[in-house]
C-alpha cells in the first residue's frame, strides 16, 4: 500500500492558535493544498469568520496575519482513499509536534477539526509537548460528516475561534 504523507504547517511567528487535521486526503494531495475537496467546509468557514478570499497562497496568508497556523497530526500513513477511518494506525506517523510548539511558542490552542484528528493526537503526541495548551475539538468540516450542516459547523467554529483569539 501507498504511503500518504502529510504537507508542512502553514504557520507564521506570533501563531497563538494551531488547527490540526487528521492527513491531507486524496484532492488535497493532488492539488497540494490543505481542504482543497471543493464540498469541505473549511475554507467556506474561514471565508465567514474573517471574511477573507482569493486563491490558496493569499487564504493561508490571511489565516497565519489573523495567529492560526494550520497543519495535520500525522506526517505520514497507509490511508487508501480519503476517509479518516481508513487510516490505518499501525502505520500512523505523528508529525514532530516538540519542535514545532518549541518554535511556535505563543499557541495557546489547539483546535481539531474532527474527532479523529483529536483521537491521534491525544494518542500519538506526548501530552509534555502541550501541556498548559487548550485543546478543542471541533465538528469536521470534511462532507464526509454530513450529520451536521454547513451552518452548525460555522456555528461551533466560529465561537470556538471567538473565544480564542486572546
Amino acid at each position: 500500500m501507498e504511503v500518504s504523507k502529510g504537507f508542512a504547517p502553514v504557520a507564521a511567528a506570533g501563531a497563538r492558535i494551531l488547527i490540526l487535521g487528521s492527513l491531507p486526503g486524496q484532492r488535497s494531495l493532488a492539488a497540494d493544498e490543505y481542504y482543497a475537496h471543493p464540498q469541505n467546509a473549511f475554507w467556506t468557514i474561514m471565508r465567514e469568520i474573517y471574511g477573507f478570499d482569493g486563491d490558496y497562497a493569499s487564504r493561508c496568508r490571511s489565516l497565519t496575519e489573523h495567529g492560526i497556523a494550520l497543519w495535520d497530526v500525522l506526517q505520514e500513513s497507509v490511508r487508501p482513499g480519503s476517509m479518516d477511518a481508513d487510516i490505518r494506525q499501525a502505520s500512523a506517523v505523528a508529525n514532530d509536534f516538540g519542535e514545532f510548539f518549541g518554535r511556535y511558542p505563543d499557541i495557546h490552542s489547539t483546535m481539531f477539526n474532527g474527532k479523529k484528528a483529536e483521537q491521534m493526537f491525544r494518542k500519538l503526541v506526548p501530552q509534555g509537548h502541550y501541556q498548559g495548551q487548550q485543546l478543542v475539538d471541533l465538528p469536521s468540516t470534511s462532507p464526509a460528516f454530513a450529520a451536521m450542516p454547513v451552518s452548525g459547523k460555522l456555528a461551533a467554529w466560529q465561537g470556538a475561534l471567538a473565544r480564542k483569539q486572546l
